[in-house]
């Protein structure tokens, strides 16, 4: 009988895989460098303090292997909020159920509205998001706003509250292509102290939500933590221990991995674990070195100085122009945000940054007939 993820996470230890990780030496790491084929010690020993002296090594090889792969291209998305209503209580979301704060659902014509603005732009990659609740925004209305995006978009991602098998089989057809599921953390003792109320509360579901997506032939998943909560090293680890076992398990589909760092948001909790910008190139540069296939993600999260930085050093996806409120694109909502931006620059600006470092920004790189090709 073939494992699940749960499976193999339930012999793992936190506590152990932390000590193992901060045990890695230089030499652990000289030897991660030199691999051609690297391993889940090689990547603890790149996340591991003691590679903190090899940066600009790691920096140096993760570029080069980031050409190798994806040339000089940048992915462009744009996230689209579609309802800011929660029934979770999260220590660490704007749009936790107790933040006493006005809740918008976007109607049909404000999608609308938002896909006018947003095409205006030139994107063609799309991520839909909502908060967490079912009766509100459940299948039913995914189902109505997939159909309204679909005519306008070749790209649909998915990020909301993790779905049952079959409900996402009911999606995929309607043009979903992407699903991202971030576990925020895998401290799954601590996991319930940031979540104390609501089906996010649920770790194993949520946990298992990767395996439900591979079993329904999504063609991409997105996985991630929420760097902030816990000790980024370990989280980091169970992140790329999850990423193999579902390469394995579900090896027609792709991965993409995302770095989002804890924000300030309306209601306020402070990092558990402050995580610099230079430890953040480290685990940028650790994955991309680790797993040469699998998408970096940077959204605008991050600073203007800090996104310019990193443009070379293993990102292959990224957002500008982003609104974290429903309709704050075409009608300029005055709602609830899940996080604050930090790099406001237009999709233009970023643009023009981008062919300054010898980019060229990616619209549209993906198209369903693709797909048909890779299923022959």
């Amino acid at each position: 009988m073939n494992k699940s993820f749960a499976d193999i996470f339930s012999s793992c230890s936190w506590d152990e895989t932390k000590e193992s990780i901060y045990s890695k030496t230089a030499e652990d790491v000289k030897t991660a460098l030199q691999k051609t084929k690297r391993n889940l010690e090689d990547f603890k020993a790149l996340i591991s303090p003691a590679a903190e002296p090899f940066l600009e090594q790691m920096a140096l090889l993760s570029h080069q292997i980031t050409r190798k792969r994806f040339g000089n291209t940048m992915q462009m998305f744009i996230p689209m909020y579609l309802s800011n209503e929660c029934q979770n209580i999260c220590t660490y979301c704007g749009f936790s159920l107790d933040n006493k704060m006005r809740r918008t659902t976007l109607t049909e014509k404000q999608i609308l509205d938002e896909v006018a603005v947003i095409k205006s732009y030139g994107y063609d990659h799309l991520l839909l998001v909502t908060g967490e609740a079912n009766k509100t925004v459940g299948v039913p209305y995914f189902e109505k706003a997939l159909k309204l995006v679909k005519p306008h978009f070749s790209h649909i991602s998915l990020e909301v509250q993790p779905l049952d098998q079959d409900e996402y089989e009911t999606l995929i057809p309607h043009g979903l292509n992407t699903v991202l599921v971030y576990q925020e953390t895998y401290h799954e003792e601590n996991y319930k102290l940031h979540h104390p109320k609501g089906k996010k509360s649920n770790f194993l579901y949520r946990l298992e939500t990767p395996d439900r997506l591979g079993k329904a032939g999504i063609y991409k998943i997105g996985l991630g933590v929420l760097i902030g909560l816990e000790d980024w090293r370990t989280d980091s680890f169970f992140t790329a221990l999850h990423l193999d076992y579902l390469e394995k398990t579900y090896w027609q589909t792709k991965y993409s991995i995302s770095f989002p760092r804890l924000r300030p948001y309306t209601g306020n909790l402070e990092p558990k674990v402050n995580m610099s910008d230079r430890e953040l190139v480290q685990l940028i540069c650790a994955y991309r070195i680790y797993n040469e296939e699998v998408e970096l993600s940077m959204s605008t999260r991050e600073s203007e100085k800090f996104r310019n930085n990193v443009v070379k050093l293993g990102i292959t996806s990224m957002s500008a122009g982003s609104k974290t409120d429903p309709g704050g694109y075409a009608a300029g909502i005055e709602a609830l945000e899940q996080f604050e931006i930090s790099d406001e620059r237009t999709p233009a600006e970023i643009a023009c940054m981008l062919k300054e470092q010898g980019y060229e920004p990616v619209w549209k790189d993906w198209d369903r007939a693709y797909q048909f090709m890779e299923d022959l």
